[in-house]
């Protein structure tokens, strides 16, 4: 069987990158989700295993001493988040593509990794003033934490410039879903090249 391709996508908090991704694996059959872990509390509905593995910091930071991360970062303080190796290469050996729901760095770690093996996309929204009116609307978080994300939110646009493959700006929502659902055809189709 033919080991799955990766795909990396990373966003500030509110720039539809769920919604872009959920359409993706509606569309393409075999892109499994890679779970993060995360010591953050699960919000509304969230299952464990599902939208996150919530695990304890002190769990968290022995897996990191074991070397079990592909990738980890500390979000925010006593916030972290991370990729499981064996999650990532169990997904690959059953034939699926990958794809990853990361930070900014989060997602360049995997991409330097992996290389031209996978396909990194950066989703925003046209502004910060647009990525407000979404997190306001959302009605999930207080002022004081959508202030912290919007302030997150420009240093991860700045930082994300020419670091990964293709960036899809989430203006118009079909716009969006058709871009990045081509961007990730064409990658899915390119041959492996052969390894020596």
């Amino acid at each position: 069987m033919k080991k799955g391709k990766l795909l990396i996508f990373s966003a500030p908090s509110g720039s539809g990158k769920t919604t872009l991704v959920n359409h993706l694996r509606s569309e393409i059959p075999n892109i499994a989700f890679s779970v993060s872990a995360t010591t953050r509390a699960p919000r509304g509905e969230e299952q464990n295993g599902v939208e996150y593995y919530f695990i304890s910091l002190e769990e968290f930071m022995q897996r990191v001493e074991n070397d079990e991360f592909l990738e980890w970062q500390e979000v925010y303080p006593g916030r972290c988040y991370g990729t499981l190796k064996a999650v990532v290469e169990k997904m690959q050996e059953e034939g699926n593509h990958v794809a990853f729901d990361v930070d900014v760095v989060g997602g360049t770690n995997i991409k330097k990794f992996y290389g031209d093996k996978a396909l990194s996309v950066f989703i925003q929204a046209p502004s910060i003033e647009v990525l407000r009116e979404r997190l306001v609307n959302r009605g999930t978080d207080s002022m004081e934490e959508i202030e912290k994300r919007l302030e997150k939110a420009q240093w991860e646009m700045d930082f994300a410039k020419g670091k990964f493959d293709t960036t899809i700006i989430n203006d118009d929502l079909e716009t969006a879903k058709a871009d990045i659902l081509k961007a990730v055809s064409d990658f899915l189709e390119q041959e492996e090249p052969c390894e020596e």
